[in-house]
């Protein structure tokens, strides 16, 4: 992923409204990222536990999506990511929606996936060692580029115009 200002992450979200993107919170690292190991930047709010935040390249450009965590808990025991598919417990595992882009989401479209609840995603991914006993772990390349794949999938999600079809 190539180096991004502040200005232009906050200038990515396409489902924030111009109040949100001022007072979204960079993550605490922001200046030490290194952004060539990045396949995308996600975080939670440091000041809002209940918000996150993931941006990535879209057709060359930064996309950004805000996120609403769910409150609660769930009471199964362990839960898969549906981005990174690592098994974790439960409560490491959160719904996450999204309101969508444009006037999809002025209507008040969202949509919604279990991630990853401190959206560590990038490095889950890349640990050698199953973080739940019956994981098995595919090839650490393989898991990236399916991580990838998922988080440009639930940005298209995002993006898609009012009435579209899910597939």
């Amino acid at each position: 992923m190539r180096a991004l200002t502040e200005e232009e992450v906050r200038d990515s979200f396409v489902n924030a409204t111009t109040d949100e993107r001022r007072v979204a919170a960079m993550p605490i690292d922001f200046l030490l990222l290194d952004w060539d190991h990045l396949d995308f930047l996600a975080w939670r709010d440091p000041h809002n536990r209940g918000r996150g935040y993931i941006v990535m390249e879209h057709e060359g450009e930064p996309v950004g999506v805000v996120l609403r965590g769910a409150e609660g808990s769930s009471r199964a025991r362990s839960a898969m990511c549906n981005l990174c598919h690592t098994m974790q417990p439960a409560d490491q595992v959160s719904l996450f929606s999204a309101r969508k882009a444009g006037r999809a989401g002025a209507a008040g479209d969202s949509i919604g996936t279990y991630i990853c609840a401190d959206l560590s995603c990038h490095e889950n991914v890349r640990l050698a060692m199953p973080l739940a006993p019956s994981e098995v772990r595919a090839s650490v390349d393989r898991r990236i580029d399916g991580t990838r794949r998922r988080t440009e999938a639930f940005v298209d999600r995002v993006l898609e115009p009012a009435g579209a079809d899910a597939s």
